[in-house]
């Protein structure tokens, strides 16, 4: 089966981007339902007309697009305006919603983003998801559709994302450490591996990226732990997959940099987005 709308027009059995094409509907928003264990884990470098929320029901998704690497954690999804090139890498325990969403039909952002996505969103979305694309435009599910759209614009951004620019030598370290995070090499013999001088990468990082090399590589543990404690994966394990000599040096660096330890950090996530519903339920 085909790619639909990718760069690479080989034929490639079990990809998930090979489901069904979006932009055959001309729909205001349809949605789509992918479980990955039924799928290829990895979906490669594509682009559609239609802009794409990506909604996790179950396990994790990173995102490349824009030239970031996004994450969509728990009660949160990512959005991708059309016409963007983007992929995405699931765990394999991934049950994912897509929500395709014509341009013009709503007010959502015009550039790559994280939005948080309420209980209420979501299971709209996982039911416009079983009506298929070719619903009437004067049926229940395009009444859903619009109040699923009225609804997202008013979802807040998050900041689940890591810079790392089009630059091919930072992106080749991006996706290696993405594969291998627990990679410790150093910022000199990284410059080695993509012939440069350490001098050069640091500017290079600096000048892309906004961040130090120190900076961006905690960033990016960041980014895979999140996505691995949200697929499920225990502390034990996820500090293990990142190199660290022991869980209290794990939950350490993740305190520092989020203010809490993760089985607090997810919890406080649940507890706001409860609050959230409710407060916007007392207001209708």
């Amino acid at each position: 089966m085909k790619y639909l709308n990718s760069d690479n027009p080989m034929l490639v059995s079990g990809s998930a981007a090979s489901v069904f094409d979006p932009d055959l509907a001309k729909l205001p928003a349809v949605a789509s339902q992918l479980d990955f264990a039924r799928h290829q884990a990895e979906v490669p470098v594509h682009v559609h007309r239609k802009g794409q929320l990506i909604v996790s029901l179950r396990g994790a998704v990173t995102c490349t697009a824009d030239d970031r690497i996004w994450i969509v954690p728990p009660d949160c999804g990512v959005w991708i305006p059309g016409g963007v090139r983007h992929s995405a890498r699931a765990t394999g325990n991934a049950r994912l919603i897509y929500l395709f969403v014509e341009p013009g039909a709503a007010r959502l952002p015009e550039d790559c983003c994280t939005l948080s996505i309420s209980p209420m969103i979501r299971e709209m979305v996982y039911r416009l998801a079983r009506e298929g694309a070719d619903y009437l435009p004067d049926s229940h599910a395009a009444r859903l559709a619009r109040v699923v759209l009225d609804e997202l614009v008013e979802m807040p951004r998050e900041r689940f994302s890591l810079p790392i620019s089009n630059n091919s030598k930072i992106r080749a370290i991006a996706d290696a450490l993405t594969l291998e995070p627990s990679d410790r090499s150093t910022m000199g013999e990284w410059a080695k591996r993509v012939a440069m001088s350490e001098r050069s990468l640091a500017r290079l990082m600096i000048r892309d990226t906004g961040l130090t090399f120190g900076r961006w590589r905690q960033k990016l543990q960041l980014v895979v732990a999140l996505r691995e404690l949200a697929s499920g994966a225990t502390v034990q394990n996820v500090a293990a997959e990142l190199g660290y000599d022991s869980v209290n040096a794990f939950i350490t660096m993740f305190k520092k940099a989020l203010g809490s330890t993760p089985a607090q950090y997810f919890a406080q996530r649940r507890a706001t987005m409860v609050q959230s519903q409710e407060a916007r339920s007392a207001t209708h």
